[in-house]
């Protein structure tokens, strides 16, 4: 059986130019990058090479990029990391109801232990958050704001500049989780006008467990981590070397032919909404038709519940991910879905599909016949 891969919104496979950059700093190259002799000195090079080029492709100042473990470290340090610095300007953040569980769960712990009070702008049917109710929520307490640019479930991108203008009005730092943009639109850090910033080296097709997260020259962030002076000292602990090399190659790969591969993606996506309107009644697409990342497309079917699909899908030799960032299992429906004003039924009923480079127009047609293969089984199963 062939099988096919379209979750690279969950990870994707690791570019080859891109372990061919790793490798020697996992072999010749092991030094510790905080050591003074010569093997600890090229490793410091290679994180300052790689600094300065994560730097110039986000048009930051290298002193800028602070290197984390991932993406969620990433969000969670600017979560946590303004709201304890500017504790004694105030106490409320404000976020949106569709951000990852990175960001969610880390605004929900702060309001639990009671260090900080947190409003949760709503989302259109097309999940976009508007500014005017961006505008409305801060307060003359509030010290941070954080919204992605790109939702992981429905690809919906968000209008971060204009948000990003409205905190800039008010003094308010303003936070976007990129993880799932970088590689795919253009992220721009002054074109944005954002203070923070948070990607994931294996949303680009670069090594799990490396991210980067912008701070902004002047803006005030606690570290999360504490025992060494790395990072200058923003993010205690022992770089991992070949990981950061491997990012800063895998964003220079990701974004030479960004628009091009987006431009394809695009396309494909569109042309597995049309196939699959056309072969399967009861179809719900889920998110902004055209204000998405090219790669990613979300429908909600009928008559179906999720653990069904993707097992279903798995069994026809489609990977994909439930519109539902919770377990196999539970009987919450996905927390981004409900804010859009789905129902329960149609929440519990969605699939992502998220294609990267590996993908083709074959792959499209194969999905949309297992897709309607594994639909019509279900419905007859719960019509049974």
């Amino acid at each position: 059986m062939r099988r096919i891969y379209a979750d690279h919104n969950a990870t994707t496979p690791l570019d080859p130019a891109v372990l061919d950059a790793m490798l020697p700093y996992l072999r010749e190259h092991f030094g510790n990058a905080s050591s003074v002799h010569v093997f600890g000195r090229e490793a410091r090079a290679a994180v300052d090479d790689a600094r300065v080029r994560v730097a110039k492709l986000l048009g930051a100042q290298e002193g800028e990029i602070v290197f984390t473990g991932s993406g969620t470290e990433a969000d969670n340090m600017a979560i946590f990391g303004v709201a304890r610095a500017l504790r004694k300007k105030g106490r409320h953040i404000v976020t949106s109801s569709i951000e990852h569980h990175a960001v969610l769960h880390a605004c929900q712990y702060l309001e639990k232990i009671g260090e900080c009070e947190v409003t949760y702008l709503p989302v259109s049917r097309d999940c976009v958050v508007d500014p005017e109710d961006l505008r409305k929520a801060i307060r003359n307490d509030t010290v941070l704001v954080s919204v992605m640019s790109a939702n992981n479930e429905t690809g919906t991108i968000q209008p971060v500049k204009e948000l990003a203008a409205v905190c800039r009005e008010r003094g308010v730092a303003f936070h976007t989780d990129a993880v799932q943009s970088c590689g795919k639109v253009a992220v721009r850090v002054g074109d944005w006008g954002v203070d923070l910033l948070s990607i994931a080296a294996h949303k680009f097709y670069g090594p799990k467990g490396v991210g980067a997260l912008y701070v902004r020259r002047g803006t005030k962030v606690d570290p999360l981590l504490f025992g060494g002076s790395h990072e200058n000292d923003r993010r205690a602990g022992t770089e991992n070397v070949a990981a950061i090399v491997g990012l800063a190659k895998a964003a220079e790969l990701a974004t030479a032919k960004m628009d091009e591969e987006q431009r394809r993606l695009f396309g494909l996506t569109e042309n597995l909404g049309e196939e699959t309107a056309k072969r399967i009644a009861g179809v719900h697409r889920n998110g902004h038709a055209k204000l998405r990342i090219g790669n990613t497309i979300n429908f909600s079917f009928e008559g179906c519940e999720e653990e069904g699909l993707l097992l279903g899908l798995d069994l026809e030799g489609v990977a994909v991910s439930s519109g539902s960032a919770c377990a196999v299992g539970s009987l919450e429906p996905s927390h981004v879905l409900k804010a859009m004003g789905l129902s329960h039924e149609l929440s519990r009923a969605a699939v992502r599909f998220s294609f990267g480079k590996s993908s083709g127009a074959g792959d499209v047609e194969e999905i949309v016949e297992a897709v309607a293969r594994v639909v019509s089984r279900l419905r007859e199963f719960a019509r049974a």
